[in-house]
């Protein structure tokens, strides 16, 4: 495939630029620094990685930190807002930012492209909401079947985070458990400040539970990997997107995640063949890093979004955010990850996988897909 690297520019909100134009301006917002800053910056390279290899579109990433705060994400999407128009803006992964800027969006008219798994966003009849990664409602149904149907986990510890993801993610874990008749033995919130989780998981020893679930954001799953592979070394764990990360995985010996598994979109680092591959060898050459679902799954909201408006341009349409959010609202898209469609709340993926380690290396195994097909 051709890559092209972007150029500079501006796209007026609602009033289409000529046809001939072909810069336009993509705010990127991310948090960059604070307890998601490994997944924001995957977030952010998969966007500037998407940009650069555009054919058709060039479009001139602007990206700004939105750190871990609803407060730093509006001040960042005012700055961004005082500038050049744009067709779309990339939103935040953390669901409690992309709370904050939804209603923004709405006002403004401009689609949010995002990869935040909070359940609810799509739950909020927002016509300018697109996630591209699987939600909640999606992933944490597979993550519940695996450790009933394939583990035979009967007595599941659910660990999950004290935030907005945290709470969505548990709430969709324990209504699934419950319908597989396996409810949590169970279910402890922690705090992203928290730096000793050798409490939660002598409760769940306690509680003689058969295998550890996993809902938290990176640094607090290396946390619970290593003291559950001290405290608990027989019992499984399952853990959320954020063990799949190599980022998350380099801060772990081999030896401690065997026995791990971990729920994804996707897991790019295992690719061998295809337009995943393809991406993996783009991103190792352009970061000199390994990339993760998140990355991907943002690779793809930027490859669509370069697509609608180079077909809107060859159909000689006005380009403006409302032309560009009615394709993502109608049009399919066949990305690295899977292939996205809305289903009428935003939510475009409909697919996640059970990666696992085997404890010889970092390079986890897909163990098995899921395809949970939107409600027509």
């Amino acid at each position: 495939m051709g890559w092209r690297r972007s150029a500079v520019a501006a796209l007026a909100a609602h009033v289409a630029l000529p046809a001939a134009a072909q810069d336009l301006r993509l705010p990127v917002l991310v948090p960059l620094t604070g307890f998601v800053a490994l997944e924001g910056t995957s977030q952010r390279n998969g966007a500037l990685l998407a940009a650069s290899q555009l054919k058709d579109v060039t479009l001139k990433p602007d990206v700004l930190d939105t750190q871990a705060t609803p407060e730093a994400a509006v001040t960042a999407w005012e700055r961004v807002m005082g500038g050049a128009p744009s067709p779309a803006v990339v939103g935040p992964i953390l669901g409690t930012q992309m709370l904050a800027l939804l209603p923004l969006a709405q006002d403004r008219g401009v689609p949010l492209l995002t990869i935040s798994g909070t359940a609810r966003l799509g739950e909020l009849g927002n016509p300018w909401f697109f996630r591209f990664f699987p939600s909640d409602a999606t992933v944490k149904v597979a993550h519940a079947r695996y450790v009933v149907e394939t583990l035979s986990a009967k007595r599941p510890a659910v660990i999950y985070q004290s935030t907005a993801y945290g709470q969505s993610g548990r709430e969709q874990l324990a209504k699934t458990l419950i319908e597989l008749k396996a409810p949590p033995v169970l279910e402890e919130s922690i705090a992203p400040t928290v730096n000793d989780l050798s409490p939660a998981l002598l409760r769940a020893k306690n509680a003689n539970a058969d295998v550890i679930v996993l809902h938290l954001h990176a640094a607090s799953t290396v946390l619970a990997v290593r003291q559950a592979r001290q405290l608990l070394p027989d019992v499984p764990i399952v853990a959320g997107s954020a063990m799949h990360q190599p980022a998350t995985a380099a801060l772990l010996e081999p030896a401690e995640l065997k026995g791990v598994c971990a729920e994804t979109a996707a897991s790019p680092i295992s690719a061998t063949s295809g337009p995943m591959r393809a991406f993996l060898d783009a991103y190792r050459a352009a970061y000199k890093s390994e990339p993760d679902a998140f990355a991907a799954a943002q690779f793809d909201a930027v490859g669509m979004l370069g697509q609608i408006i180079a077909e809107l341009r060859k159909a000689g349409q006005p380009v403006t955010p409302k032309a560009v959010r009615d394709r993502l609202a109608s049009d399919i898209y066949h990305g690295v990850v899977t292939t996205y469609r809305s289903d009428g709340k935003g939510n475009m993926a409909h697919e996640a996988e059970i990666v696992c380690f085997g404890g010889t290396d970092r390079i986890p195994k897909p163990a098995a897909r899921y395809s949970i097909p939107p409600r027509s």
